[in-house]
C-alpha cells in the first residue's frame, strides 16, 4: 500500500517556485545568477498599505477569529473595487476572501466540477491550473496556441476542443505566461460563444491593471452581462499592489458558488490572517497611483527585453502586452551543440543555461507547451539588460 495517496503524488511542484528557489540558493553560494522565473514585482508594498497593517496588529478584534468568508468591510471594498475597475456589479455576499489567488483558483474547481467533467485550457497556461482542476476530480482540454497568434486561442479551436464532458473554460487575459490580451471584441465573441454552450467561465483577472500599448482589459462578465450568472471571477492583490507575500486574494461569483467555496474554506482554513485582510482593505480601498509607477517601469522593462530576444538568432519574440512576462520560441536552438551538449528539450536548454550563463528561467514544459522559455521582467533594469546579454553570448555559440 502506497504511503502518499495517488491524488496528492499526482500533484507536481510548481516549477515556477522551484526554479527561484534554485536560483536564490546558487545567489547564496555566491554565484551571480539573474533570476528571470519569479511572477512577482520587485516593488515593495506601499507604505500606506504596511501602515495599515500595522495598525491592525494593535487592533484587540484582529486577534480573534473572524468570518471563514473574509471582513465584511474587506468583501463590500472588493465589490467596489470590482464595479470601479471591471464595470461588474456584484454584492458582498459575492465575495470570498481567500488565502491568496491560487486557493481561489482551487475553491473555484472545486466547487464546480464533479468527476470527469472536462475543462477547456488554453495553453500555454499558468502551473498552478492542471493541479488544480484535476484535485477537483476534473479532466483538462488543451486548447494549445503559439506565436502566430499571439498567444490566442480562438473560438473556432476552443468549439473543436468542446465535447459533451466540457463544463467550464478558463479564460486569462492578461495572460501568465504570455502576456496575451485578448481585444474587448474577442472577449465578447468568446463569452457569447460560452452563453450559447452553457459553459461556466473562470476568469483570473489577477494582471488586470497590468497592461501596455493600446492594450485594454475586458472582464467577459461585463462584455456579455447575460453570462454573469456563470462567471467565477478570480483577482487578489498581490501584483497590482506588489503584495505578493501577504496571500490575500478573492472569488467572486453567483451566491450559491460563493456559499459553497466558503463552506469548503471553512473547513480548510477558517478566516484569512486578519492583518493581511486589513492591508488589502487598505490597498483596494485606495487610488491606483502606486500601480501606475509600476506600470510604467514594466512597460519600459517589457520593450527592452523584447527588442533583445528578437535581435538573438533563433529566438522568436511576440510582442506581450500584458502581465510582466515574456514567452519566446527557442525551438530552433534545440538540438544544436552548445558547450558540448545538444539539449534537446527546453527543460534540458533550461540546465545549461543556468549552469553555464547562470540565468535562471522556467522552460516552456511547466506551461504545457515545449520550444519556449518564460521570462519575467519584474526585477532591475540593469539585471534584465545583462541576463539577456548573457542569453545571446551563450545562444551565440550554437552550431
Amino acid at each position: 500500500m502506497s504511503r502518499i495517496s495517488a491524488r496528492v503524488a499526482a500533484i507536481t511542484e510548481s516549477a515556477t517556485l522551484a526554479v527561484d528557489a534554485k536560483a536564490k540558493a546558487m545567489r547564496a553560494a555566491g554565484r551571480p545568477v539573474i533570476g528571470f522565473g519569479a511572477g512577482e514585482p520587485d516593488f515593495p508594498t506601499p507604505d500606506y498599505i504596511i501602515e495599515a497593517a500595522i495598525e491592525a496588529c494593535r487592533d484587540p478584534r484582529f486577534h480573534k477569529y473572524t468570518p471563514a468568508g473574509g471582513l465584511p468591510e474587506l468583501k463590500q471594498a472588493i465589490a467596489e473595487k470590482t464595479k470601479r475597475d471591471s464595470g461588474l456589479s456584484v454584492d458582498a455576499a459575492q465575495v470570498l476572501v481567500t488565502n491568496g489567488g491560487k486557493q481561489a483558483v482551487y475553491q473555484a474547481f472545486a466547487t464546480l466540477l464533479d468527476p470527469g467533467d472536462e475543462v477547456l485550457v488554453v495553453a500555454p497556461y499558468w502551473t498552478t491550473y492542471p493541479e488544480a482542476i484535476k484535485l477537483a476530480g476534473g479532466v483538462q482540454v488543451d486548447v494549445v496556441t503559439d506565436e502566430s497568434t499571439g498567444y490566442l486561442a480562438s473560438v473556432e479551436q476552443l468549439a473543436a476542443a468542446r465535447t459533451e464532458r466540457t463544463k467550464a473554460l478558463l479564460l486569462v487575459s492578461p495572460s501568465n505566461p504570455t502576456g496575451a490580451v485578448y481585444s474587448p471584441a474577442q472577449i465578447a465573441e468568446i463569452g457569447r460563444w460560452a452563453l450559447e454552450q452553457e459553459l461556466w467561465v473562470v476568469t483570473d483577472e489577477i494582471y488586470e491593471h497590468l497592461v501596455y500599448g493600446a492594450a485594454k482589459f475586458t472582464s467577459v462578465a461585463t462584455a456579455v452581462p447575460e453570462l454573469a450568472d456563470r462567471v467565477v471571477v478570480l483577482n487578489g492583490v498581490a501584483k497590482t499592489y506588489a503584495m505578493t507575500g501577504w496571500r490575500v486574494g478573492w472569488l467572486i461569483g453567483p451566491a450559491d458558488v460563493v456559499k459553497a467555496a466558503t463552506n469548503l474554506q471553512s473547513h480548510a482554513t477558517s478566516n484569512v490572517s486578519n492583518v493581511a485582510q486589513a492591508a488589502a482593505l487598505a490597498a483596494v480601498s485606495g487610488d491606483l497611483t502606486a500601480v501606475a509607477s509600476m506600470r510604467e517601469a514594466f512597460d519600459r522593462r517589457r520593450q527592452t527585453m523584447v527588442r533583445m530576444l528578437n535581435e538573438i538568432p533563433g529566438v522568436v519574440c511576440p510582442e506581450p502586452f500584458g502581465a510582466f512576462y515574456a514567452y519566446p520560441s527557442v525551438k530552433e536552438l534545440l538540438g544544436k551543440e552548445l558547450r558540448g551538449k545538444r539539449p534537446a528539450t527546453t527543460a534540458e536548454l533550461a540546465e545549461l543555461i543556468l549552469e553555464e550563463a547562470e540565468v535562471a528561467l522556467v522552460p516552456g514544459e511547466a506551461f504545457g507547451t515545449p520550444g519556449y522559455f518564460r521570462l519575467s521582467y519584474a526585477l532591475g533594469d540593469e539585471d534584465l539588460a545583462e541576463g539577456v546579454s548573457r542569453l545571446a553570448k551563450l545562444f551565440g555559440e550554437t552550431r
